[in-house]
């Protein structure tokens, strides 16, 4: 049975799991992957979230797709605009709507937020009045933002008052990192979206290390990850980017007959991860684009595995086999800092560089 937890003061009660729309299999295939959002629709999830460019920007049309075969007030729809003028703002809008095949937008989010000087254009350039206009004309019900700020900067734009919800970034391995927004959001009676509640897939692709998050009743590294996020007491959804049925199956049964964690375990849990894992990438890519043509999160992820794996050899191998990246490609950072001055988990990714780098000379030397 699927949990419903309270959207912040709307009145509105979403499932304790969502579904994110980014990570589709072969999205040009509109009807097989609808099957997939139905398939969750199905099984109790009732959140539903998208974004103009998503997969290759077909994702609004597939969730438009299944939207058809549901039946309305039954389900919610989250999609987004990161463009900073009113106008443009509008005329996606539009176009999500017309793609999304409903007459509203249930949450419209302020989205890609990740510096406060972004958040100041959002409203000098009209996007932030526009969204309050278009819910003024019942083309929105609720305005909320989507953002990668730090946890004290997104919780001074929360205190604007302007929004009714967030969508952040929150897992078993960054959540200290966001807690102060999260802490202000539940204070103001705001609804709060997770997305990566796994990490960015370094949770399921490293079970064995974090094995440490379950509980005796938990079946998975999995279910334990999504279940850290629905017993938050402040937070009401985790979306979750399943590619297939088995993947919602997954996702829903980690919170069926589920009782939240004991205070005392989520304690356990961030004395750990804050003893052991933190600077972790998560892969968000607001990095890029990088001067010298650096692929940057690929860089990151590498040296995710010296980490997680503690060795130099793992971060070879990932860059060989997983990548198929040769280790000079870090050689070519220009130590510009444009990457870590948009980094969300402000990581010393220059430093990081030298270390990929240096990989190359001292395989060289033997």
């Amino acid at each position: 049975t699927m949990i419903y937890k309270k959207y912040g003061s709307t009145g509105k009660k979403i499932s304790a799991i969502g579904l994110g729309g980014m990570r589709f299999d072969n999205p040009e295939d509109i009807d097989a992957n609808a099957e997939v959002v139905l398939h969750a629709y199905e099984h109790g999830v009732n959140y539903f979230d998208t974004a103009p460019g998503y997969c290759k920007d077909k994702s609004e049309d597939i969730f438009g797709a299944a939207i058809k075969r549901m039946t309305p007030g039954t389900f919610y729809i989250s999609t987004k605009c990161g463009n900073p003028d009113g106008g443009k703002l509008r005329e996606s809008l539009e176009k999500s709507l017309r793609r999304l095949n409903v007459e509203r937008i249930d949450f419209f989010h302020i989205w890609c937020v990740t510096s406060m000087e972004g958040w100041e254009g959002r409203k000098e350039g009209g996007a932030v009045s526009a969204a309050l206009k278009a819910k003024d004309e019942g083309l929105i019900d609720h305005v909320a933002i989507s953002s990668h700020l730090s946890g004290s900067e997104l919780a001074k734009v929360l205190g604007e008052g302007i929004f009714e919800g967030v969508t952040l970034g929150y897992c078993a391995i960054n959540f200290p990192y966001r807690e102060e927004a999260i802490a202000t959001a539940g204070r103001l009676g705001l609804g709060v979206i997770t997305m990566n509640p796994l990490g960015g897939g370094l949770i399921p692709q490293h079970a064995q290390r974090f094995d440490f998050i379950r509980e005796e009743n938990d079946p998975t590294v999995i279910a334990a990850a999504l279940r850290f996020n629905v017993s938050h007491p402040s937070i009401t959804s985790a979306i979750v980017g399943c590619t297939t049925k088995d993947h919602v199956d997954q996702a829903v049964s980690a919170v069926e007959d589920f009782q939240p964690y004991d205070p005392k375990h989520i304690e356990s849990i961030r004395e750990r991860i804050i003893d052991g894992f933190e600077g972790l990438c998560t892969g968000c890519g607001y990095c890029l684009p990088c001067p010298e043509g650096i692929e940057i999160p690929k860089m990151m992820d590498t040296y995710n595995m010296k980490i997680l794996m503690d060795g130099d050899e793992h971060m070879r191998n990932r860059l060989k086999w997983h990548w198929s990246i040769s280790t000079e490609h870090a050689a070519s950072c220009s130590l510009c800092g444009a990457c870590e001055e948009k980094c969300t988990q402000h990581l010393p990714i220059r430093e990081r560089l030298k270390e990929i780098a240096a990989l190359s000379e001292e395989k060289a030397e033997q």
